[in-house]
């Protein structure tokens, strides 16, 4: 089916997290034999996605990319059109601890892998756990890169940091490196519409993940899920108004994805400490396709890149240290 192009734009990104991903941010021990589930999930999400002749941006991890068994799946996803973006090499949520020259050991290594299991070399970037520091943005501006997608302007974020510290066995030392998990206060003061960074002469292109306008609360498909579990109609009816909100304002939408959209308790146990995890796939996907549908009725879908390339030279400039303060 193709859309039309008088839609306005609006677009798709899925951050990558593998199973071991999980279970690290969350203190399982067991992370660090990588159990994945890239091999079945990936398949079943490209699926999805070509049934309903959607692109979008899959932002991958570099340590799945350097593992044998997962570079069928990754490479398919570059294969079946998609735009490939760099989620770190070791997806930890504590990427703004990182000193400048780690920084660019990370990137470079995760460029590396991603480039050799897809065969595409990144150009959008955003932070694991939504981290983001001054640092980051100097690297990557740095390496070339066209966009960051890290900030998440979410009044919510303490909320669900709090929620995933009550449900861990994290120790204290754990808890401090990850206190900035899911973005802090300051973020939700950042804007929803995509600007850029002024980093010394230059600028980097943000687009964030978008949030209810004025409101600032969460939209992205996993919130949705969640929200399901209490009332399935009333989480759609507050997608609809949010996207609504979108258009008032002028904001063009861009969503966020994960894999756990798309797996169920029916598929993986391991992982029950996430939000809506008690939810079977099916079900999952079935409201996944109803979000993706009324997304349809007013945009037109897209990857990460386009949404860069359509944002226009007159976008608002932000300080570098704002990302710090």
């Amino acid at each position: 089916m193709t859309e039309p192009n008088k839609k306005r734009i609006a677009s798709l990104s899925l951050d990558l997290d593998n199973q071991w991903s999980y279970m690290k941010t969350h203190g399982n021990e067991a992370w660090s034999e990588y159990p994945t589930y890239l091999d079945w999930a990936v398949p079943r999400i490209l699926e999805f996605l070509e049934q309903r002749n959607i692109s979008i941006t899959f932002f991958i991890v570099g340590q799945d990319a350097v593992l044998e068994p997962n570079r069928p799946a990754l490479r398919a996803i570059a294969d079946a059109g998609h735009e490939i973006g760099n989620h770190s090499f070791h997806h930890e949520p504590w990427l703004h601890l990182y000193t400048e020259e780690q920084l660019e050991e990370e990137l470079a290594k995760a460029e590396e892998a991603i480039e050799s299991a897809t065969g595409v070399k990144p150009t959008g970037f955003r932070g694991p756990g939504f981290s983001l520091s001054p640092a980051t943005l100097r690297v990557l501006k740095r390496r070339g890169y066209r966009y960051d997608a890290t900030v998440f302007p979410n009044l919510l974020n303490p909320l669900a940091r709090a929620y995933f510290f009550a449900t861990s066995s994290l120790s204290a030392e754990e808890k401090e490196k990850r206190k900035e998990l899911f973005g802090t206060w300051r973020d939700a003061l950042r804007p929803v519409a995509p600007f850029r960074w002024r980093i010394e002469d230059e600028t980097l292109l943000e687009l964030p993940v978008t949030t209810m306008p004025l409101f600032k609360t969460p939209i992205h498909l996993s919130y949705i899920l969640y929200a399901s579990r209490f009332s399935p109609g009333l989480a759609m009816l507050y997608f609809r108004f949010a996207l609504l909100m979108c258009r008032m304002t002028g904001v063009a939408p861009s969503i966020l994805l994960h894999p756990l959209d798309f797996i169920g308790c029916d598929d993986v146990g391991e992982l029950d400490f996430f939000p809506g995890m008690d939810m079977e796939a099916e079900k999952k996907i079935a409201i996944v396709d109803r979000v993706i549908e009324e997304m349809r009725k007013h945009y037109r879908l897209t990857t990460m890149q386009e949404h860069v390339d359509s944002a226009g030279p007159k976008l608002r400039n932000l300080d570098l240290q704002v990302a710090a303060n």
